[in-house]
């Protein structure tokens, strides 16, 4: 795949991270993390993936203005315009939506591909050949392209979309979507053959994807626009410290996906796992003769099978009889608790840790 000036990526890493508390924490989430002692964390790796089929002066990061020095840390070769900081969280749409802002005032010919930070890819040859289909397609569309990946197990924490008429190779109108269904209807959905897992990877011309904002948004970027028609980054830097707090707190999925006429799944196949949760990272790895996924720790397992363990550095663990659990420790939290359905329990652990004892544990 050739790079080409038009194509651009915005990389998500404003998330807090939390389905992966304990390891992920509020000060350093799991996207500045070398979760997997490979030596580059997940931003750095989403990074390097994108440099090799993307200018590298055409990716931006969005991300909080509290994690700011982390990702100025691990990716320095970032300019300082690239890094879209934001003063509070206020979900994807707002991100994308300021993300979109800049690069359609920098290059309005641009199609744009956003992704998350915390997904593995495991054969990059189809990733690449897939975005240039994708951008393909945005490129000569109007519409909004998401990635889709066949289910491979009935998986309650990840989103699902349903495909429906054909409209080119691989690409399909969207007929829905659901985020995270309970199991039974995750169990349906992989059984019909209709639903595909949603990556949270979508691409769209800048000009249109700008439009499906003006429409589905608030009015907050449309302001400085109307107020300073040539403002300057430094001026809309200063305008988003301001003004960002005005946007809700929306999914790009709900606040703009869901609420579209011209959405499209493409149907994907390059081996995809959301490394956000316990048990993606479990199916996404490689397990040892009792189905266990032990992550840069030192164990000694013994009647123990099915269990992700991740332990700190100079910490041993020795494990008799566990079935199914997660087990992980960071600093000063210890977490055991079964591995099925793992994402809202884990977040509900981590609410309840966090009025009862405090900001130190989460």
């Amino acid at each position: 795949m050739s790079l080409t000036s038009n194509h651009y990526c915005v990389i998500l890493a404003g998330g807090k991270g939390r389905r992966l508390w304990p390891c992920s924490r509020e000060d350093k989430p799991k996207q500045f993390i070398d979760f997997f002692g490979t030596g580059r964390t997940q931003l750095q790796q989403t990074y390097d993936r994108f440099a090799a089929i993307i200018p590298q002066e055409n990716i931006f990061i969005n991300t909080l203005e509290s994690y700011l020095p982390l990702v100025m840390e691990q990716l320095p070769q970032v300019d300082a315009d690239h890094i879209l900081a934001e003063p509070v969280n206020r979900n994807t749409a707002p991100s994308v939506a300021w993300a979109c802002h800049r690069i359609y005032n920098i290059n309005p010919a641009a199609s744009i591909l956003a992704t998350p930070s915390d997904q593995a890819v495991l054969n990059e040859e189809a990733f690449r050949e897939n975005v240039a289909e994708g951008f393909s397609f945005v490129e000569t569309h109007d519409s909004l392209l998401t990635m889709g990946v066949p289910p491979t197990r009935p998986e309650p924490g990840y989103g699902y979309i349903q495909i429906g008429a054909a409209a080119g190779k691989d690409v399909h109108k969207v007929k829905s979507f659901t985020e995270k269904p309970d199991r039974d209807f995750a169990t349906m959905f992989v059984q019909s053959g209709e639903f595909y897992w949603n990556t949270g990877i979508f691409l769209a011309k800048a000009d249109f994807l700008w439009k499906c904002f003006t429409q589905l948004l608030p009015v907050v970027l449309r302001n400085l626009d109307r107020n300073s028609p040539k403002w300057s980054i430094a001026e809309e830097n200063a305008y988003i410290q301001e003004h960002f707090p005005s946007y809700p707190n929306l999914s790009i999925d709900y606040g703009i996906l869901e609420r579209s006429d011209d959405v499209y799944v493409m149907k994907c196949d390059f081996g995809w796992a959301d490394l956000g949760t316990w048990h993606g990272i479990y199916e996404a790895m490689k397990r040892s003769e009792a189905d266990n996924v032990v992550i840069d720790s030192d164990v000694m397992l013994d009647s123990t099978n099915n269990c992700i363990i991740k332990l700190p550095k100079g910490k041993l663990a020795v494990i008799n009889g566990l079935e199914g659990y997660i087990v992980a420790e960071q600093g000063n939290v210890l977490l055991i608790c079964r591995k099925e359905d793992s994402s809202g329990l884990v977040r509900k652990f981590v609410t309840e840790v966090q009025m009862k004892k405090g900001e130190d544990y989460v």
